[in-house]
């Protein structure tokens, strides 16, 4: 085949479309199930405040991200699946991932947020700022539908109460926050709000898939990529050896699974382009691996190297009875609080959609940590680990706390304790936006291309050093684009 792309999260997704339009047949597979299928309950998903196995990747227990209330855990058993989140131990660190058709565009907030360029310049210097300003950035965000909240209707419905809170404090201590771009349709947020759709984001759906109003890439990338007859997808397939075929091109071993994560089949195929997307942990661990068993000895030094958790940071505060957040929530976070510049943080103010007034701020923070990491390969096992410790994450807590500080001072408020475990105030044992592993202009060339192995690229978060300061599928989407035209241009 002319072209096979591991994984189908931003970095697939963009692939597959650009090459299509290019004329050029590819092929998907992904590891996760194609989320079209309701269940017996006649829902595709599974609900936010009770998920069953539909939620969690081949886990016989939930690993909620807010673990606790009163101190007391809300996680559960369940039967293992191939559900939509998976929490993957890396040792210190769970790393939430989206599985399925569409990777980490079916379980995040849908934060569409381009960072400050003056971090962008510093972290990734090869890459011309001028043309992912002027061109790529406009391109994803045009692509990936990305719109903005009304103003107007965020400060009058009871929806976003728990922003305009968050918004409050924030600015009486002295931070700016700012509307962050979404890629959830708010026109029809505004329709549910108004009785006339069925709701999603008003009925607090987001980290375990979202029914309706959210252009994940099915919608928009995979859509389109599908509709030219050129892209053929293939889920609960898991790649497990990529090496040098026989006269040109790469032979890829591949395991199908069931739905209980059983090895039903294998099969080898060879293609003449493979592009790894399968995310930084799933990219990093493969070719870690690969490297590692001699199927592909002469990759570049860099990889596995450089791998960040953007500084993720969880924390909750206690607000005053007098200042509620509303019992009615969207799942969709559209504010953050912006510290980057003098405090090194940008904190999404989150939603806590429990369907009752619970006084709690809740806050994801993305902090400036210089801390990274390595992937290793274990010969004894075979798997690949990670050296990501606990106390790399103390400096996100550092910076956080400094913000939080202030505004619980102000505010004469207090950290939640309990919501992340017994007497626990911060939850840094988790990371939403891993980065790295396959660092452009290191372990890749300066679009995307594999030293020492024509044909083969790595097309998604891997190529990010650790740390964008925002949410960071955006950038993850922009470079990609970048990257497949510089390819489309020059290898096909």
């Amino acid at each position: 085949m002319p072209a096979l792309i591991i994984g189908s999260g931003y970095g697939g997704a963009v692939t597959a479309l650009r090459l299509a339009q290019a004329g050029i047949d590819c092929h998907i597979v992904e590891m996760g199930r194609d989320w079209t299928t309701p269940g017996s309950d006649g829902r595709i998903f599974t609900q936010t405040a009770s998920p069953d196995q539909r939620g969690f990747w081949l886990r016989d227990r939930t690993k909620q991200p807010v673990s606790h209330f009163l101190g007391v855990s809300i996680d559960r058993n369940i039967s293992k699946y191939t559900g939509i989140l998976d929490a993957e131990n890396m040792g210190a660190i769970h790393v939430y991932q989206g599985r399925g058709v569409g990777g980490g565009s079916l379980v995040n907030g849908g934060m569409a947020v381009t960072p400050k360029r003056s971090w962008f310049e510093q972290i990734l210097p090869s890459v011309d700022a001028n043309e992912m300003y002027n061109t790529f950035y406009p391109r994803a965000n045009a692509t990936l539908g990305v719109n903005n909240i009304d103003p107007a209707w965020f400060d009058s419905t009871e929806w976003y109460q728990f922003s305009r809170v968050g918004r409050k404090v924030a600015q009486r201590s002295g931070f700016a926050t700012t509307f962050v771009p979404n890629v959830y349709d708010f026109n029809y947020m505004k329709q549910e709000a108004a009785g006339t759709v069925t709701k999603s984001a008003l009925a607090g759906e987001v980290i375990f898939g979202n029914h309706h109003g959210k252009k994940s890439l099915p919608v928009t990338y995979l859509g389109q990529a599908a509709a030219t007859g050129k892209v053929t997808i293939s889920p609960l397939h898991r790649v497990t050896k990529v090496a040098p075929a026989a006269g040109s091109g790469y032979t890829v071993d591949i395991e199908q699974i069931n739905e209980t994560g059983g090895v039903v089949a294998t099969k080898s195929v060879t293609a003449d382009k493979v592009f790894f997307a399968a995310g930084s942990v799933g990219t990093s661990k493969l070719l870690v691996s690969m490297k590692a068993q001699g199927h592909l000895p002469n990759l570049a030094g860099a990889v596995g190297q450089e791998w960040g958790t953007n500084g993720n940071v969880m924390v909750a505060r206690a607000n005053h009875a007098w200042d509620t957040t509303g019992k009615n929530q969207s799942s969709i976070p559209t504010m953050g609080i912006d510290a980057w510049d003098t405090n090194g943080v940008f904190a999404e103010i989150a939603p806590f959609p429990a369907g009752a007034e619970l006084w709690v701020s809740l806050y994801l923070a993305i902090t400036k940590n210089p801390e990274r990491a390595s992937f290793q390969y274990n010969s004894s096992t075979g798997g690949v680990g990670l050296s990501w410790n606990q106390a790399q994450a103390q400096k996100s807590i550092d910076l956080a706390k400094v913000v939080f500080d202030k505004i619980n001072k102000k505010e004469v408020t207090v950290y939640r304790s309990d919501m992340f475990g017994s007497n626990k105030v911060w939850n840094e044992g988790l990371t939403y936006h891993p980065l790295g592993g396959a660092v452009l202009n290191k372990a890749t060339d300066n679009f995307g291309r594999l030293h020492g192995y024509p044909g083969l690229y790595v097309m998604d978060g891997a190529l990010v050093p650790g740390n964008v300061g925002v949410n960071p599928f955006v950038t993850i989407t922009a470079l990609a684009e970048r990257n497949i035209a510089s390819i489309i241009a020059s290898d096909l």
